[in-house]
């Protein structure tokens, strides 16, 4: 690889590791950079090694929001352990599964997502003070821990995006302990997928180890921003994630 190529693909882990940890979707950098870095790998071997970059900065942005942002166990545990299962399984079915089957319907939920962060401004801005069913809480296992989770082992980016969201709109969390909530599943679901990817020798180990270098960098300064701005900035930070993913995919499914 050009020097001059691995170093815009470095550049791009750095920015991808910061909106990772802010509201995540990380991964509309990061692996289109791959993808024009490597236009000869396998998609198979572009998305391990994205996974093995994400993993880090996940785990370091996870780790500087739980010094600050304290999250509700009960939930994040659970939903973290299927997540783990959600994700493998999703990496299992990668090479059967095309993701342009997914992209339109992906499509229609983010533009879901944009018009209730537009049209709700309330959401996510503090904590609902309601109690939490038992229904809410199932709701979200199966939304986060499963649904998303296997999103992210075929597919992968917006995931954090759409954590943030089923943690605020179902749970009523705010955008703060929703976006610590999400990092931590967030993990676990790179880990599920990261080890199916692994065994079947779809990691390119030395440049993941050197975007996952970057990721991190990347993720403290996200992290350490989003803790000293609060909800507002997340906020605004993943209507504009939402968007450009809905550009993004748009692009890929009528271009």
């Amino acid at each position: 690889m050009a020097p001059e190529i691995l170093g815009l693909l470095l550049t791009a882990a750095v920015a991808a590791g910061w909106v990772d940890a802010v509201v995540g979707g990380g991964g509309l950098l990061l692996l289109p950079a791959l993808m024009v870095a490597a236009p000869t790998t396998p998609l198979a071997t572009l998305l391990g090694t994205n996974k093995l970059g994400a993993v880090f900065g996940t785990a370091s942005a996870a780790i500087a929001y739980a010094r600050k942002v304290r999250v509700d166990r009960s939930v994040v545990l659970p939903t973290a352990g299927l997540a783990l299962l959600g994700s493998g399984l999703g990496a299992a079915l990668a090479t059967a599964l095309t993701a342009d089957v997914l992209k339109p319907i992906i499509m229609v939920v983010l533009a879901g997502v944009a018009l209730m962060v537009v049209l709700r401004p309330s959401m996510g801005a503090s904590p609902d003070p309601r109690p939490r069913s038992r229904n809410r809480l199932l709701a979200t296992l199966a939304l986060a821990g499963v649904a998303i989770s296997f999103y992210d082992g075929v597919v992968g980016p917006g995931t954090g995006v759409f954590l943030i969201i089923a943690f605020t709109a179902v749970l009523g969390m705010d955008f703060l302990q929703a976006s610590a909530s999400a990092k931590i599943v967030n993990v676990c679901t790179n880990i599920g997928a990261l080890t199916v990817f692994a065994f079947g020798g779809h990691v390119d180990w030395l440049l993941g180890l050197g975007l996952a270098v970057c990721t991190t960098l990347g993720a403290q300064i996200g992290a350490r921003m989003a803790l000293r701005r609060g909800a507002g900035f997340i906020r605004a930070v993943l209507l504009v994630v939402v968007l450009a993913l809905l550009v993004r995919m748009g692009w890929d499914v009528f271009a």
